[in-house]
């Protein structure tokens, strides 16, 4: 009987003990916000598509389509803007693919066919936009001073990115006789100042092309969580964001003899209603497959 107690007292001295050092623990070193231990994920890596013949694809359509970040849904993409504010340790998609475009962690391209690569130094300089400083010389004898005025190049702002384009295809497998979807192109509108005519003017200027397939786009899309605001501890990686569509979107192009824009034959709410004319005709093409 003693040796029952004994064993239980030793027991309970030791659960004193081991809670007492991880109270200490986190007391020391430790960040305060984090009140309980987190697992890291190491070695997350991105799901490759699977694969798909030609011989399988028996309808296919390409489809441009544009990402409003003004939009309350769509706002989870763009917030924290600022890098310096990294909330919650989370990262905005914006300056997720800049920074890895930058460090060289994949290839940007000058067109959405993903044919002609572009050199980081020269995509971002297309980016840059200008602005003038005036300067006055020295007085003459009537107390004048001339003015100059110097041309001061700007930095790119990726806060300014408030629209993004997607160009995707829409394809049927035969092999399970399903309507699927692959987003291949994405593509930022930043705003940037330009000179004209000695005037600063605000333009808006669409980025390079990111290859949303290569899997080392996908890498980075995977090892970053977006927000979730239902639940701070879900993990949901902007790529599952784009897999599952989680996103509000309208359509801006459909592959045509004419490769044009909708904004290149219509205008206002006769352009809404073609846009939503493009979304129901890709989903009849599957309700149809099923009518005999």
């Amino acid at each position: 009987m003693k040796k029952v107690l004994l064993s239980i007292f030793a027991m309970a001295v030791l659960t004193i003990s081991a809670n007492a050092q991880s109270v200490i623990d986190a007391e020391d070193g430790r960040n305060p916000n984090d009140f309980y231990q987190t697992g890291i994920v190491v070695g997350k890596r991105a799901m490759p598509y699977a694969f798909l013949r030609e011989s399988d694809v028996v309808w296919k359509m390409a489809i441009w389509r544009h990402i409003d970040l003004n939009e309350n849904f769509n706002q989870f993409l763009y917030y924290p803007y600022e890098q310096g504010k990294n909330e919650q340790g989370r990262i905005n998609l914006v300056n997720l693919i800049m920074n890895a475009a930058e460090n060289g962690e994949f290839d940007v391209y000058e067109d959405d066919d993903m044919k002609v690569p572009q050199e980081w130094s020269k995509a971002l300089a297309n980016l840059q936009g200008k602005s003038t400083k005036a300067r006055y010389g020295e007085e003459d004898e009537f107390g004048e001073q001339e003015v100059f005025y110097d041309t001061i190049p700007e930095n790119l702002d990726p806060a300014t990115a408030r629209m993004l384009k997607l160009k995707e295809y829409w394809y049927i497998d035969k092999q399970d006789s399903r309507q699927k979807v692959r987003i291949t192109g994405l593509s930022f509108r930043f705003s940037k100042n330009i000179l004209r005519s000695g005037e600063s003017e605000e333009i808006s200027e669409w980025s390079f092309w990111i290859p949303m397939d290569d899997m080392r786009v996908r890498q980075v899309l995977v090892n970053a969580n977006a927000y979730d605001e239902n639940n701070d501890v879900a993990e949901r990686s902007y790529d599952d964001i784009f897999i599952q569509r989680y996103f509000d979107s309208y359509v801006t192009r459909e592959s045509n003899k004419y490769n044009r824009e909708i904004t290149d034959y219509l205008t206002g709410e006769d352009a809404i209603y073609e846009s939503q004319l493009i979304e129901d005709k890709i989903f009849d093409i599957e309700n149809d497959m099923w009518e005999y």
